[in-house]
C-alpha cells in the first residue's frame, strides 16, 4: 500500500513555548530544529514510506526537508497541527497515495524498525490506527487508509476523539501504542523522560542528543560559576 508521511512543523520561534522555564531560548530553538531533523531522518530511513510531505513556513525546516528528499508545502496561516495535517493529506490524495501516516516533529526517538513493523502489516481495507502519547489521552501518530478516512483532530483528548470519528465514519479503528512515538516533548517533564530514554539506547536521535548534551554542558558550566 503506497504510503506518504505527513509532518507538520511549526515555526521554530513559536515551537516548544512550554519549555521556556526548563530550557533557555537559544537551546529551545536548537532543540526544535534538532528534533525535526531526527524525525526527517527516521522517515527517510523507513522503506515503507514512499514520500514525506512537510507542511511548514519555517525556512530551516523546509531546507532540511528538501535535503532529505521530502516535498514541502507552505503553511502561511499556521493554524495548528490539524489544519497543517489536512493540507498534507490533501496533497497526498492528489498524488494518489493510498495511505498516510501523520507524525509530529517533536518525537526525535522515532524508530524506522518500529515504523516498518506498523506499516508492513496486511493493510487491507479502510482503517484508522491511533498512535497515542505516553499519557494515553493524546494522539502522536495517525495512520489513515485511505488518507481521507477521517479528518485529523489533534489536541487534548484526541485519542478518543479520533476513535469516535472513525466509528462515525464506519471505518475500522484500533489504538496501537508505538514506543518511539510516545516520547513527544512539550514540557520539562517530557524532556526529562526523553533524556532518560535516549540514555538507555544507542543510535537514535543524534541531533537531539547533541543539543541535550550542550544543555547539560551549559548547566554544568553555570553551576561551576555559582
Amino acid at each position: 500500500m503506497r504510503t506518504a508521511a505527513i509532518l507538520p512543523v511549526k515555526s521554530f520561534d513559536r515551537a516548544k513555548q512550554r519549555l521556556g522555564a526548563s530550557v533557555e531560548n537559544q537551546l529551545r530553538l536548537a532543540l526544535a530544529e534538532a528534533m525535526v531533523g531526527d524525525v526527517l531522518a527516521a522517515l527517510a530511513a523507513t522503506g515503507a514510506i514512499a514520500l514525506t510531505i512537510v507542511v511548514t513556513r519555517e525556512p530551516e525546516a523546509a531546507a532540511a526537508a528538501a535535503a532529505c528528499g521530502a516535498r514541502v508545502i507552505g503553511d502561511s496561516a499556521e493554524s495548528g497541527q490539524s489544519a497543517a495535517a489536512a493540507l498534507g493529506i490533501a496533497a497526498a490524495i492528489e498524488d494518489g497515495f493510498e495511505r498516510i501516516l501523520c507524525v509530529p516533529g517533536d518525537c526525535p526517538a522515532l524508530d524506522p524498525a518500529e515504523l516498518a513493523s506498523l506499516l508492513d502489516g496486511p493493510g487491507e481495507g479502510a482503517e484508522v490506527v491511533v498512535l497515542p502519547d505516553r499519557h494515553g489521552t493524546g494522539t502522536n501518530g495517525l495512520l489513515l487508509a485511505p488518507p481521507g478516512a477521517i479528518e485529523p483532530s489533534f489536541g487534548p483528548g484526541s485519542r478518543e476523539r479520533h476513535v469516535a470519528l472513525a466509528r462515525a465514519a464506519g471505518v475500522a479503528c484500533r489504538v496501537e501504542p508505538l514506543p518511539c512515538l510516545q516520547l513527544d516533548v512539550d514540557t520539562g517533564e517530557d524532556l526529562a523522560v526523553l533524556r532518560a530514554a535516549l540514555a538507555g539506547s544507542t543510535g537514535r536521535a543524534p541531533r537531539t542528543r547533541a543539543v541535550l548534551g550542550e544543555q547539560a554542558g551549559s548547566a554544568a558550566a553555570a553551576a561551576g560559576r555559582a
